[in-house]
């Protein structure tokens, strides 16, 4: 039953990492976000597919459109926002997410999901997709070294 990715591991494993860096505001690249702004993007990202898992789960297939994450960075305002509150809310949000995977139901996992323009994909792989997104934006933040690795990569192979 449920995915077989221990992502609440990798969760625990980045928390002491998260919660020691310094340089929030400092930006990742020329025109990139801060740091703040991409971890204000992992919340955003959480909360829009826990939307989706939870609705694919209840109703068997999901039709949901995409979201501009430009545009949610900045209307929040996550340039400005208290790091620690984030990092908080961040990890709560990615721990109650982990828990969920490992209780979606063997039959729920074929599910079809389109996300917006996206070729549709089954709910097992839009799970598999946010935990390796999620890593790939924890590697942004923190470095590569340290940090457990699911194998997933991002972005994923479009074949």
């Amino acid at each position: 039953m449920g995915i077989n990715i221990d992502f609440a591991q990798i969760l625990d494993q980045v928390e002491p990492r998260l919660r020691a860096v310094t340089n929030w505001r400092e930006p990742l690249g020329p025109d990139k976000w801060t740091r703040i702004e991409l971890l204000g993007h992992l919340l955003d990202s959480a909360a829009n597919n826990h939307q989706r898992f939870v609705r694919a789960l209840s109703e068997g297939s999901l039709v949901w459109p995409g979201y501009d994450q430009n545009a949610h960075v900045a209307v929040q305002l996550f340039a400005e926002a208290d790091p620690g509150n984030l990092v908080t809310l961040v990890l709560s949000f990615n721990r109650h997410l982990a828990w969920l995977f490992t209780r979606f139901p063997e039959d729920k996992l074929a599910a079809e999901c389109r996300i917006g323009d996206d070729a549709p994909m089954t709910l097992e792989t839009l799970a598999l997709d946010y935990i390796a997104h999620a890593e790939h934006h924890l590697r942004q933040l923190l470095g590569p070294a340290g940090i457990a690795w699911s194998g997933r990569p991002w972005p994923p192979f479009q074949g």
